[in-house]
């Protein structure tokens, strides 16, 4: 039996029958009036209501909700909830700012004053440090910022998300457009509190629950290339996950300096005999300490994840195109999606041959199916770029024609997106997925 999944249409929809919801309600309660204090205490609660349903809709799309993710996809989600993020923090900025140049107005002080006695407040002194604490999350997330923090680092700070919008949440329902309406402030934490158990179950109980019912454990680590590094995993009834080739688990190996952080990792190939196994490529030190593990070392697997399944093909004919450690989710589609011989073609991007992991494994897997596997070597910068359309077309002439998986580094990604419509191939027949090397 399939999985439920939930069309994206759905929380777009949702967000914007919530969204005109908050803003007849703030529009319910304007006074008209000339006066600058006025006018900008109105806008400061507009801007406020939206951040804070922002801040609500942002956590509940991350809450892993397994119907979200296998109908939306985490990287879309992950896009959502990055470009959201940057709009929540504008409109908390615009939030504080209005309300603080109001409170001054209203009361004929000074900024520094208006501010002294505003943190007067302690409702109003822990959202602004809620706001802060979000602002810095927003500020270390940013693309220049991020660079040059580690991801382990940053996965850290990330967590503050969660302290600030709890601190925020606080000053909410005794809001202006809440406080007065009990009915509304009692739904605004109802809600708020539907969330908080949403992320707490799907968090945290169900992958305990995993735990013990699956007993998951390393069984062996072995490497691929130099850089690369499989871990073989065995358990209990592991066929009742429901992994599907091209989705991938959230793990959390119970090694003391592993258990804090969950590492989002694709199943390089089917499950069977109780068996998992994912392919890793070594680039931080969270991955140097997963090329360690010991065999026994615990597993906690939240999942599966990902929508870039056989569900979302259309066409017989496809063709699976691989940059990088993007091989992973590719070599199991490449071993499962049914086909007749040459229905299923591979291309797998390559800087040189010494990054080709899993190589045997694929070159095994084409001839015992009698589908083809095309190794794309070189520089992507220059005239020497192995991904044209000149050359797609040519080592797939009915490109057209075929469904296209396509799994890479967002640079690689865009490159081939843009290749792909230059070869003719519509875009409703491209089903991407996003990693971050």
């Amino acid at each position: 039996m399939a999985p439920p999944r939930i069309s994206p249409h759905v929380p777009q929809f949702a967000l914007l029958f919530v969204g005109g919801t908050t803003f007849g309600i703030w529009a319910a309660q304007i006074r008209p009036s000339t006066r600058l204090a006025a006018l900008l205490a109105t806008a400061a609660h507009l801007t406020g209501l939206l951040a804070g349903l922002g801040m609500l809709a942002m956590l509940l799309l991350m809450t892993r909700i397994p119907a979200v993710e296998h109908g939306i996809g985490a990287d879309t989600l992950a896009r959502w909830h990055a470009r959201g993020g940057r709009t929540i923090v504008l409109l908390m900025l615009a939030h504080t700012g209005l309300a603080w140049w109001a409170y001054s107005a209203y009361n004929h002080v000074g900024p520094v004053d208006g501010l002294l006695d505003i943190l007067g407040y302690p409702a109003l002194a822990a959202a602004t440090f809620g706001c802060a604490l979000l602002v810095a999350v927003a500020v270390f997330s940013a693309r220049a910022v991020r660079t040059r923090v580690s991801h382990e680092s940053w996965l850290r700070i990330h967590l503050l998300t969660y302290v600030g919008t709890a601190i925020a949440f606080f000053h909410q329902p005794a809001g202006p457009d809440l406080g007065g309406a009990p009915v509304l402030a009692w739904l605004w934490t109802f809600l708020h509190v539907q969330v908080a158990v949403l992320l707490v179950w799907y968090r945290v109980v169900v992958p305990l629950r995993a735990l013990r019912r699956h007993d998951i454990r390393v069984l062996r680590v072995y490497d691929e290339t130099p850089d690369v590094v499989s871990v073989l995993m065995t358990g209990r009834g592991l066929a009742s996950l429901d992994a599907a080739s091209g989705q991938f688990f959230r793990w959390r190996f119970l090694t003391r300096r592993l258990c804090w952080t969950s590492l989002p990792f694709s199943v390089s190939a089917p499950v069977r005999d109780d068996t998992l196994r994912i392919t890793v490529k070594v680039v931080g030190d969270h991955t140097r300490r997963v090329k360690r593990l010991r065999p026994g070392t615990r597993v906690l697997a939240t999942g599966p994840f990902g929508a870039m399944t056989a569900r979302r093909r259309t066409r017989r004919k496809v063709l699976l195109i691989a940059g990088g450690i993007g091989i992973t989710p590719m070599r199991a589609l490449f071993e499962t999606l049914p086909g007749e011989p040459g229905d299923i073609t591979l291309l797998y991007r390559a800087t040189d041959s010494a990054q080709l992991a899993l190589r045997e494994e694929l070159e095994e897997i084409a001839w015992r199916r009698s589908c083809h596997v095309h190794y794309l070597l070189g520089s992507s910068r220059g005239p020497d770029n192995p991904v044209t359309s000149a050359r797609l077309r040519r080592l797939v002439p009915d490109i057209g024609e075929h469904d296209v998986y396509l799994c890479g580094s967002p640079d690689m990604t865009r490159a081939t997106l843009r290749v792909l419509r230059r070869a003719g191939v519509p875009r409703g027949q491209v089903h991407a997925e996003v990693f971050d090397a």
